[in-house]
């Protein structure tokens, strides 16, 4: 009697239409996640505002950030849904050059990797880092400092569980996080000067993430960009950086709880994220300061 073979839950399915490359006009099929059946668990929001997801005993662990960015698999373009098809002539000629610089990336970081494969974890972190590549060779109509600032977020997101799945000390991933949080770090500080200035449209960056359920907006990136100065200065060995890191970023979190009130815009879990995160940020200086 043959056994019976139990049938893999599907938790994505390709788009029947095809995606051209408008770098190298290949053709492929975007994959994407399904909906519904419970495949996915919503668990807590971490410190970074990222969102949980508990382990589905029918379909395994499901990483939705994993397909948020459109990979071409032949010349590597990645870029989000909306973006990927608007590149200017001159876009197309500098990403079509750089091709074999990100492969040779992929290559690098990951030895063989394919992007016509269903993701999982490592295609999913590679995509961030080729979109951080190509958004830094787009024009700021689109607001690629916002992209790149959430990708980057992800990135760190996405390697640090890669290092954790592997269970390895020497694990090259954890390294690799903490270089993409410390690119996080840039993008969203310049976000802030970019919101101020008005050098990149907010308006063109959409969602703002950090995830994908829930946008946290600029309440959020100011919140992420405190964060993101304890977690790259909290170590640093240079004391007068770190001191006015951290008392640059106390300026900006006291523009959410300024006015002690809840609002729309100001939900009282970020209110309540932000004062810890200020109070955290004001013991450290305060020990600082008595160590002199």
């Amino acid at each position: 009697m043959m056994e019976k073979v139990e049938k893999i839950k599907a938790i994505s399915f390709r788009q029947k239409n095809a995606t051209e490359c408008p770098v190298c006009k290949s053709q492929f099929f975007r994959e994407e996640l399904f909906s519904g059946s419970g495949r996915l668990i919503a668990g807590n929001i971490t410190n970074e505002l990222r969102r949980l997801y508990e382990k589905n005993n029918k379909f395994g662990v499901i990483y939705p950030l994993a397909y948020q960015i459109t990979v071409c698999d032949r010349c590597l373009y990645a870029a989000y849904p909306k973006d990927f098809s608007t590149l200017l002539p001159n876009e197309i000629d500098v990403l079509d050059n750089l091709a074999d610089n990100r492969r040779s990336a992929m290559q690098k970081f990951f030895g063989s990797i394919n992007f016509s494969h269903d993701r999982d974890l490592r295609l999913g972190a590679a995509s961030y880092m080729l979109a951080i590549d190509c958004y830094s060779q787009r024009n700021r109509k689109i607001a690629p400092t916002f992209k790149n600032a959430m990708s980057a977020i992800r990135a760190a997101w996405l390697f640090d569980d890669l290092s954790k799945e592997e269970e390895n000390e020497n694990s090259p991933y954890g390294k690799i996080s903490m270089y993409f949080y410390k690119k996080a770090y840039i993008f969203y500080n310049t976000v802030l000067e970019y919101l101020t200035t008005g050098a990149e449209p907010s308006e063109a960056a959409g969602h703002m993430g950090p995830d994908v359920d829930k946008n946290w907006g600029y309440e959020g990136i100011l919140y992420l960009a405190a964060l993101l100065t304890v977690k790259v200065f909290a170590d640093d060995p240079d004391k007068e950086k770190r001191i006015a890191a951290y008392e640059a970023s106390k300026k900006n979190l006291s523009r959410v709880f300024g006015t002690g009130k809840s609002s729309k815009s100001k939900p009282s879990d970020m209110i309540e994220r932000t004062r810890e995160l200020y109070n955290q940020m004001t013991a450290s200086l305060a020990e600082w300061a008595a160590g002199e």
